[in-house]
């Protein structure tokens, strides 16, 4: 029995154009053509249009499909094998995507509401990169410091926000006034400023020993939306990120030391 590309179009749930496509692309010629030159398809027509919906929607490219379609048996498990594993990769890609969704919910659930004019009040230039901090919360998400960070930023009152970036704000000063002054980034000046972000961060988020403030360091001076949390674009200068990476590598190192001492 013979159907028409309407017919077909009907059955499979295409258009007639994608079917003319697959037509064209060799992919899938109808097997016979009626009198007035309209594409008629066989039952072995609609089969192999079914194994070609069924690559597509497991994401195969045409050219992938017709190149299993010429040897089923050689071609087809290694390319299903191949797919097998990216959509396990995806799958579980989008599963740590929905937990820092999640997370990011709770956050906005059980933290301080801020109007405009009281974010600008407390956080002033700097601003969180919706895009850094996805992926940081994906880098960090299996930390326990990261999960104690979250959840003691979303303890923070207003008043709590607005100590810690006046805090913040008097150390970038001072940050700003070494480089600047063309301190040494292994100076003691310098490392004492990085000491004091350190204490900063375990003061108001999480227990942050060296090695971990050296990782964040490291943020800092090879992402630019990271280094914007700790010092806006408007203040930057060039180098000034590495200047601080420096610092903080440098500081760790004398701690390190002094442990050693004792």
């Amino acid at each position: 029995m013979s159907y028409s590309v309407g017919q077909v179009s009907a059955f499979a749930g295409v258009t007639v154009r994608t079917l003319h496509h697959y037509d064209r692309a060799g992919l899938l010629s109808p097997s016979d053509r009626s009198g007035a030159g309209y594409r008629l398809y066989d039952e072995a027509d609609l089969a192999r249009l079914q194994q070609i919906l069924f690559y597509r929607e497991l994401g195969f490219s045409l050219d992938e499909i017709a190149e299993i379609l010429k040897n089923p048996q050689a071609n087809a498990l290694e390319h299903l094998q191949a797919r097998l594993r990216q959509l396990s990769e995806e799958i579980g890609r989008l599963q740590r995507l929905a937990e820092v969704a999640e997370q990011a919910i709770e956050v906005q659930q059980t933290g301080v509401e801020l109007t405009p004019a009281e974010r600008f009040e407390v956080f002033g230039e700097i601003s969180f990169d919706l895009s850094y901090a996805t992926e940081a919360q994906l880098k960090w998400q299996d930390s326990a410091g990261k999960r104690e960070s979250m959840a003691r930023a979303a303890a923070h009152t207003k008043e709590d926000w607005r100590q810690l970036m006046g805090e913040a704000a008097a150390w970038r000063g001072e940050l700003l006034a070494a480089f600047d002054e063309g301190e040494r980034s292994d100076g003691e000046r310098a490392m004492d400023l990085a000491e004091e972000h350190r204490l900063h961060i375990a003061r108001w988020f999480t227990t942050c020993p060296p090695a971990m403030h050296r990782r964040i360091a490291d943020d800092f001076a090879a992402d630019p939306r990271a280094f914007a949390l700790v010092v806006p674009p408007s203040q930057q200068r060039p180098g000034l990120a590495t200047y601080l990476c420096k610092a903080v590598h440098a500081n760790a190192a004398r701690r390190a030391d002094h442990e050693e001492d004792r």
